[in-house]
């Protein structure tokens, strides 16, 4: 059967980061979601509920691409009250034209984040304006530290405001943010505060929501990527509503699990809903003028796992790091 090449979290790091050939490789992926190429199977979840946890299962094959990435992740929301992330998981990467298995990624949930990450900072180059300076930030975990660093690659952002509902965590990632991103990053005592900004980016993963429709103001782009799970909503969906224009990564995954789910149920019409990659195409309006409010909804898919998979795979053979097992 050959060898699988066996990669951890370290042999990753080395091998993909914050860069804008990762940003390209994710969105990359997008038009091929929207025209349907490929197989993206529904995502399967498992869920927790003593522990406040999950366990999601996500792929995709995509055309051109040497591997077919099998994502296994797990979201335990209370694990920081006892000293561990939250998020983890690992990938195992087979190879699309045999379906042997080729490496094993034990990346602690690494490249789940950096996908999301990156996947915010094409959001935000297609919706938000373009002199976009100040970022607001609701949530101070992992996702919400990617996030910042991911849209800097696209916009001139000089200010952060963070809100986070344990104040003491905004206040460490204030501090630490602003250090490594040198820029001034603020805690906000109230979420509206943070809104105020010219892009928002909602992290959390929040069963009630965050955003109401009285904290949007003309120019606002949100990108949420908090809700993946039919529990979880960031946006209320009178914000939804008065927003001009609702993008989402996969119209099917938002509606089944993202910020859509809440608003279908209410009347919003399904038409409305973009997907990204009909606007990164054109095939789709984006942002037409300055004061239009846009939303993007990141439920985050099996498509963007196969691509950094592949990505960190090619990288490291390359590199001939980590371990080969003879199978």
């Amino acid at each position: 059967m050959g060898a699988i090449r066996v990669l951890v979290e370290r042999d990753l790091r080395d091998a993909v980061g914050m860069g804008p050939e990762e940003m390209e490789t994710i969105e990359a992926v997008y038009p091929l979601i929207t025209a349907g190429e490929g197989s993206m199977p529904p995502i399967m979840r498992i869920d927790v509920p003593e522990s406040n946890g999950e366990i999601d299962i996500k792929s995709a094959y995509l055309p051109g691409y040497p591997g077919i990435a099998v994502k296994v992740s797990a979201g335990f929301f209370d694990n920081p009250g006892k000293g561990l992330p939250s998020l983890g998981g690992l990938m195992m990467v087979f190879d699309a034209a045999t379906g042997v298995p080729r490496s094993a990624l034990f990346d602690n949930g690494y490249l789940t984040d950096l996908r999301t990450g990156l996947a915010g900072a094409v959001a935000a180059r297609h919706l938000s304006r373009a002199e976009s300076q100040t970022v607001g930030i609701l949530g101070a975990g992992m996702q919400a530290r990617m996030q910042l660093e991911a849209v800097k690659l696209v916009r001139p952002i000089t200010k952060a405001i963070v809100w986070a509902r344990r104040e003491e965590q905004a206040d460490q990632f204030a501090m630490e943010m602003s250090d490594m991103l040198e820029i001034d990053v603020y805690v906000a005592r109230t979420r509206e505060e943070a809104a105020a900004a010219d892009l928002l980016i909602t992290t959390t993963p929040s069963t009630e929501p965050l955003v109401t429709a009285d904290m949007m103001h003309p120019g606002l782009h949100i990108t949420a990527v908090g809700s993946d799970a039919e529990t979880k909503q960031e946006i209320d969906v009178k914000a939804v509503g008065a927003a001009d224009l609702f993008v989402c990564d996969s119209v099917a995954q938002s509606s089944r699990l993202g910020e859509l789910r809440a608003s279908l149920g209410e009347g919003f019409p399904r038409e409305r809903a973009v997907e990204l990659g009909a606007v990164i195409t054109g095939a789709a309006t984006g942002r037409i003028d300055d004061d239009q409010i846009t939303i993007c909804d990141l439920t985050g898919t099996g498509a963007q796992d196969t691509a950094i998979a592949s990505l960190a795979v090619e990288r490291c053979t390359v590199s001939d790091a980590g371990i080969l097992i003879e199978t």
